[in-house]
């Protein structure tokens, strides 16, 4: 099963978040480490988030900030961004009302065949084109997460 991940899961696991850095953080390295190398994907456009926000809330140098992102780029797969993944975002915001660029990434998870799509700040249990996003910081945690963790 391929999952695909937002931005702001890489943001915790790189420190940054609202509450209790440390426990978010935590919480967020051991979700990804329960989770086979292989089958973590991200987006292009989530590694460009997650440079705006080092650089932007973090105040992370440039150069720090590109080094933790080619981190993650050399650690999991990347996906591009086609133009068909656009379309399909235009038409999630008409019809659904997503923000353009979480739009993108849903879209672009879906032209992978992902089957989960782990974000905290997307609309927890939709599903589009086979693709659940799943808030993987809710109690209990969600049949999809059991079903990878097993």
């Amino acid at each position: 099963m391929r999952v695909c991940i937002d931005t702001n899961i890489l943001a915790y696991a790189e420190g940054l978040n609202k509450g209790d850095n440390l426990a978010r953080r935590q919480e967020t390295i051991n979700l990804l480490n329960k989770l086979a190398q292989e089958m973590i994907v991200i987006p292009a456009q989530v590694l460009g988030e997650l440079f705006r926000v080092l650089t932007g809330k973090a105040k992370m140098s440039t150069l720090v900030a590109r080094t933790a992102v080619m981190q993650w780029a050399d650690s999991y797969e990347t996906l591009d961004t086609p133009w068909s993944a656009f379309q399909a975002a235009f038409d999630l915001t008409t019809t659904n009302y997503f923000q353009i660029w979480d739009a993108l990434i849903l879209s672009i998870a879906a032209e992978n065949r992902c089957r989960v799509l782990l974000s905290e700040d997307m609309q927890h249990d939709f599903t589009y084109r086979g693709v659940t996003i799943i808030n993987p910081y809710t109690a209990p945690n969600h049949p999809l997460l059991v079903q990878i963790f097993t």
